[in-house]
């Protein structure tokens, strides 16, 4: 028993650690992502009229110019929101939405027939399969900050702490 302590105690410390940040890796790496992508959008010309079809339903509705609009300031603000720690949870759910709708409109094959050959869209680049594996692993990351929400190293935790 005693043999073990210090792993335990080991194990004990990276669970303090992982109480403040664990969440942090993500939702750095998902405000990298999706600023990069707004910023795309900020500086570059609206391409959405030629993909309105494929958006779905109620985004299929809204004119292109609206929907370039939405994506771009989502990818901006909810990206802020997210390194902040600062309603984590309601970014990360904004940002799944514009995935899930970036995955039917740009990343979905137009055309399988089955699941094997829907399989073959699961990759980064598009050889007329689709490319949803990115937007996925995108989905993927920003289960656990919508499920959870930021850690303590976040405003989030600041907030919670000063109104319990």
């Amino acid at each position: 028993m005693t043999r073990l302590a210090p792993i335990r105690n080991a194990f004990v410390r990276i669970d303090r650690l992982g109480a403040w940040s664990a969440d942090l890796p993500l939702r750095l790496f998902l405000a990298w992502e999706f600023l990069e992508s707004g910023l795309e959008k900020w500086n570059g010309e609206n391409w959405f009229a030629q993909i309105q079809p494929a958006f779905p339903f109620p985004f299929d509705l809204m004119p292109a110019g609206l929907n370039w609009q939405l994506s771009m300031w989502v990818e901006l603000i909810a990206p802020l929101l997210l390194l902040l720690g600062l309603g984590t949870r309601l970014a990360a759910l904004a940002l799944a939405v514009l995935t899930v709708v970036a995955i039917a409109a740009v990343h979905w094959p137009a055309h399988w027939s089955s699941l094997a050959e829907l399989a073959l869209g699961y990759s980064i680049s598009d050889k007329g399969f689709g490319n949803y594996k990115l937007p996925l692993i995108y989905l993927v990351a920003l289960l656990p900050l919508m499920l959870k929400g930021a850690g303590r190293l976040s405003l989030d935790a600041l907030l919670r702490s000063r109104h319990p």
